[in-house]
C-alpha cells in the first residue's frame, strides 16, 4: 500500500461502525475534522472517509437479504471507503471488485478490508466504453451529486444492464439522480453527517436500474 496514503489515512481518521450497518468498521473522519478541511483550500475533502447515506442503506439492503449477492461476480462502483464492496464480501458473493478514481480512496478500501476480514480486488482503471468481464452484479452508492459524472456512470450503468449485468444503487435522493429506469427495492433512515448534510437523518433508498424508454 502507498505510505504516503497509509499515513493521510491515519492522521485524519480513526476505526469507527458504521451507525447503520454495525457489522461493518471504516476509517472515518469526525465532524471536527471534516469542517476543518471544507475550510481549506490546499487538500481535497477525503470524501471517501464519509459512510454516504446511499452507501449506508445498499450495504444493509445487502447484508439483511444475503442471496442478492451469494455466488455472484460483484463490482462496488466509485467505491470510496470500500463499504458496499466489504457488505457484499461479508454477505457472500463469490468475488468482489473495487474501482475508485480517487487512488487514496482504494488504499482506504484495501485497509478497510483488511479491518474487516473481507477479501476484495482492487481495479485500479475501469474502461468506460465496454461492460466489465466476469462480473455478475454492479453496486453503487451516492453517484448522483454532479450533472456530469452522473449522465457519464448512467450512460455506463446503462451499457451494463444492457449486455446483462444486474446494477444496484443507493441515494437519498440526490439532485442528478435520474427520473426514469428506477424500481424502487426498499428505504432506510439513514444517520448522516455534519458539517456535509443539513440535516441529521436522510431517507435514502435502493433502486435497481433498467434502461429507460428514451434509451431503450
Amino acid at each position: 500500500m502507498n505510505l504516503a496514503h497509509l499515513d493521510f489515512i491515519y492522521a485524519h481518521t480513526s476505526l469507527a461502525h458504521v451507525p447503520m450497518v454495525p457489522e461493518i468498521v471504516l476509517h472515518q473522519a469526525n465532524d471536527e475534522v471534516l469542517s476543518g478541511f471544507l475550510k481549506r483550500n490546499d487538500i481535497p475533502v477525503p470524501w471517501w472517509s464519509v459512510a454516504w447515506p446511499g452507501g449506508q442503506a445498499l450495504s444493509r439492503y445487502v447484508l439483511d437479504r444475503p442471496e442478492t449477492v451469494r455466488g455472484k461476480r460483484v463490482l462496488d462502483l466509485a467505491t470510496g471507503s470500500g463499504f458496499i464492496a466489504i457488505a457484499a464480501a461479508k454477505a457472500g458473493a463469490e468475488r468482489v471488485f473495487a474501482s475508485d478514481i480517487d487512488p487514496v480512496a482504494l488504499t482506504a478500501t484495501r485497509l478497510n478490508a483488511i479491518h474487516n476480514g473481507a477479501s476484495i480486488d482492487i481495479i485500479p482503471f475501469l474502461r468506460m466504453d465496454m461492460p466489465p468481464k466476469g462480473v455478475d452484479l454492479i453496486l453503487t452508492g451516492d453517484i448522483c451529486y454532479d450533472q456530469a459524472m452522473s449522465a457519464r456512470l448512467f450512460r455506463w450503468l446503462y451499457l451494463c444492464v444492457h449486455e446483462g449485468i444486474t446494477v444496484f444503487l443507493g441515494d437519498p435522493g440526490r439532485a442528478f439522480l435520474p427520473s426514469g429506469g428506477l424500481e424502487e427495492l426498499a428505504s432506510y433512515d439513514a444517520p448522516v453527517r455534519w458539517p456535509l448534510e443539513d440535516k441529521r437523518i436522510r431517507k435514502a433508498w435502493v433502486w435497481r436500474v433498467s434502461i429507460p424508454e428514451q434509451h431503450g
